[in-house]
């Protein structure tokens, strides 16, 4: 940015920051953070924390950022808000000390992130905004309900689903599926001159590479596919899922005005949406959920841990046509059905008696929607250990799913080119087999049960 800017009379400002909340539409933090009676200076951050610990370089969650981060960039430079995105790269610590020496923050706004490292992050840069008598302030915005909003009567977190959702149903009022008017203030947006425009980096310049063929879905809302979901949902070779999961991860699109489509069309999907928050509010209550299992008697099973096993189902030559299909379409595009997730995740867990733990962390790498509430919840779901009932008895039929739900076998064609010849793999475990073996190498490990 020009040096002008940065010295005319240090301006009082307010920051707002983005995170996983990457539009300006229907934005409660930066809504609160327009209405500051400051000029707002938008950030975002490239957290070195997290992207240190990124492998693939040509991460497409990555590129999917750096699009939507140019949209931003794009309709704040529109003549008419006149103003741009401040992006930096580095630890926020760091980022926060070198903006307060450019500026004159009085406030810092942003919206809520309920993970462990984010929690640890916004407490660490909260104790030192503060420290400067900068105030920082963070709004509910990726969710409908967080925290202790829904609870027991008792006032202790809900662990089974079908209650929470019943309170989570009775405490919804219109007020929480109200819209933040933002675009009403968006005059408030710091100005700049056309001379006077933040560096927006490129992908190579934070150390990455821009994916070429991201599947990044739409933000529309498919309406028809959502009216009609509960008799399409189950069919990995239909468009009968929304494709939306990766909007919600990073807040390209709206929660409230999703879960106000949804509660107007399809009830089913409607639950879907609240089972998310139950998953969140599982992850903030229980944060040790993230690496041991909810019900700690399940860290008692004797995982096989079979390398060679592992790389097959990482691979997708397992010999199980939707496993292996599902395997493909996630390393290819960074998406699995929710169905075929289901039969992966338990033929890891059940047919080869390999830790979850270890599924989990390969579609953390491999998820363009990957969401750590979500995804350590339905893997602990698959293995058993998680919120659930009647956990461990729950072995899918690899071959029972394919018959019912890709009976054509139009789904694992598409992404199986070699079935139905010499070179694809024979089964490297038998069926009957493995279901025996988990039950019972779970039933020895978990007698006698005990509950959390």
């Amino acid at each position: 940015m020009s040096k002008s800017i940065l010295n005319k009379n240090k301006k009082q400002l307010a920051i707002f920051w983005f995170r996983r909340d990457l539009r300006l539409d229907d934005n409660a933090g930066l809504y609160h953070a327009l209405r500051s009676g400051f000029e707002v200076l938008p950030l975002f951050i490239y957290d070195t924390e997290i992207l240190d610990d990124l492998e693939d370089k040509n991460d497409a969650r990555l590129t999917m950022i750096y699009r939507y981060l140019k949209k931003i960039k794009d309709e704040l430079e529109d003549k008419k808000i006149s103003s741009s995105l401040c992006i930096k790269i580095g630890k926020p610590i760091a980022i926060y000390k070198e903006l307060i020496e450019k500026f004159d923050i009085k406030e810092v706004y942003t919206n809520h992130d309920y993970e462990p490292y984010a929690k640890v992050r916004d407490e660490e840069i909260k104790d030192f905004l503060e420290k400067k008598d900068i105030h920082f302030k963070t709004f509910k915005d990726q969710v409908i309900f967080e925290k202790n909003e829904v609870l027991k009567d008792d006032q202790t977190p809900y662990v089974v689903y079908t209650p929470y959702s019943r309170k989570w149903k009775a405490a919804l009022k219109p007020y929480h599926l109200k819209s933040y008017p933002t675009e009403k203030y968006f005059d408030n947006f710091i100005k700049l001159n056309k001379s006077e425009v933040f560096n927006f980096p490129t992908l190579k310049e934070i150390g990455f590479e821009e994916n070429q063929n991201p599947h990044i879905p739409s933000t529309d809302f498919p309406k028809e596919i959502i009216k009609n979901y509960e008799e399409t949902r189950d069919f990995p070779a239909k468009e009968g899922t929304s494709r939306l999961s990766p909007h919600l991860r990073f807040g390209t699109i709206s929660i409230r005005k999703l879960a106000t489509l949804a509660k107007e069309t399809n009830e089913k999907y409607f639950n879907e949406l609240i089972w998310r928050e139950f998953y969140m509010t599982i992850l903030y209550h229980y944060p040790k959920v993230v690496n041991n299992a909810f019900r700690s008697n399940y860290d008692k099973i004797p995982w096989r841990n079979n390398e060679t096993e592992f790389e097959k189902w990482c691979q997708g030559k397992t010999g199980y046509p939707l496993v292996d299909a599902g395997m493909r379409q996630l390393n290819e595009t960074g998406f699995m059905h929710n169905r075929v997730r289901m039969v992966v995740a338990s033929f890891l867990t059940k047919h080869l008696l390999i830790d979850w733990r270890w599924g989990e962390a390969y579609f953390a790498k491999k998820l363009l929607d990957y969401e750590l509430a979500s995804n350590n919840g339905g893997w602990q779901w698959a293995a058993g250990s998680g919120v659930d009932a009647a956990p461990y008895f729950r072995v899918f039929n690899p071959e029972s799913q394919l018959k019912k739900f890709d009976k054509n076998q139009k789904y694992i064609r598409t992404w199986i080119k070699e079935y139905d010849t010499k070179f694809y793999p024979k089964p490297i475990v038998e069926h009957k087999m493995a279901r025996e073996r988990v039950l019972e190498t779970y039933k020895k490990a978990l007698t006698p049960l005990t509950k959390l």
